[in-house]
């Protein structure tokens, strides 16, 4: 039924005017939609809708995550925009927050400015 539609994907934020620039400026969204109740970016084609809540308890795990072709030059770019990496205890991470997970994906965790974790990874 679904499995010929559009997925769009939503995060949560308490203050969209720290998001908008985040998710704008700094991962590179386009900011197509702006309402009081959420900021609504095209992510290369997906509908992302920040929504905007009074409250909000940061997920433990990834709630967005891009591919990327090259993710050592994808994390040095957005370090040159001020996003500091994630480092888990007991995960083998390099110097630049990359894991390698056993099937060979590359994973790097960040975080937006609500403490939503996001990621990126190469295959």
């Amino acid at each position: 039924m679904l499995g010929n539609r559009n997925i769009m994907a939503f995060v949560c934020t308490t203050d969209p005017n720290r998001a908008r620039p985040f998710y704008r400026d700094t991962l590179g969204l386009n900011l197509v939609e702006e309402h009081s109740f959420a900021l609504v970016f095209d992510a290369n084609g997906t509908s992302l809708r920040v929504s905007i809540s009074n409250e909000l308890t940061p997920a433990k795990h990834t709630v967005l995550g891009w591919e990327v072709p090259d993710i050592a030059a994808s994390i040095q770019e957005l370090q040159s925009k001020g996003v500091e990496f994630s480092r888990y205890e007991g995960m083998n991470q390099d110097a630049n927050g990359i894991w390698r997970a056993p099937g060979g994906a590359q994973i790097a965790w960040f975080r937006d400015p609500d403490g939503n974790v996001l990621s990126l990874t190469q295959f």
